[in-house]
C-alpha cells in the first residue's frame, strides 16, 4: 500500500508542470498508468542489462532489492526526474482496443 506520497499529491504536482494552464491529469488512473509505464521501463531495462552481461559471461548487476520497480517510478515522478505527458490532442478511441484486441 503506498501511503506516500498519495495520488492527490503526486496529481497536484504533475499538473504544477503544465504549461497552458490545462491539467495534464485529470484522475488517479492517469497517474497510475504513467507509474506502471516507467516501472515496465526500468524491468526492460535491468533484463537487458542482466542478459548482456550473461552474454559475456559475467554476473548479472542487482539492483536493491528493498526497491520494486513502480515504487521506483513512483519515487522519480515525485522528485520531478519523470514527467507524464498530456495526450489530449488524441481520441479517446485510438487507446481502446478492437474486437481483435489491436489498437
Amino acid at each position: 500500500m503506498m501511503l506516500h506520497p498519495s495520488y492527490k499529491e503526486l496529481m497536484q504536482k504533475v499538473n504544477e508542470g503544465s504549461e497552458d494552464g490545462n491539467p495534464i491529469v485529470h484522475s488517479r488512473y492517469s497517474i497510475v498508468l504513467g507509474t506502471a509505464k516507467r516501472a515496465r521501463q526500468i524491468t526492460a531495462a535491468e533484463y537487458k542489462k542482466a542478459e548482456k552481461a550473461k552474454s559475456f559471461g559475467e554476473k548479472p548487476p542487482l539492483r536493491d532489492a528493498s526497491k520494486k520497480a513502480l515504487s521506483i517510478a513512483v519515487e522519480e515522478l515525485d522528485s520531478e526526474k519523470i514527467h507524464i505527458v498530456s495526450e489530449s490532442g488524441e481520441n479517446y478511441e485510438s487507446y481502446v482496443a478492437d474486437e481483435d484486441g489491436r489498437r
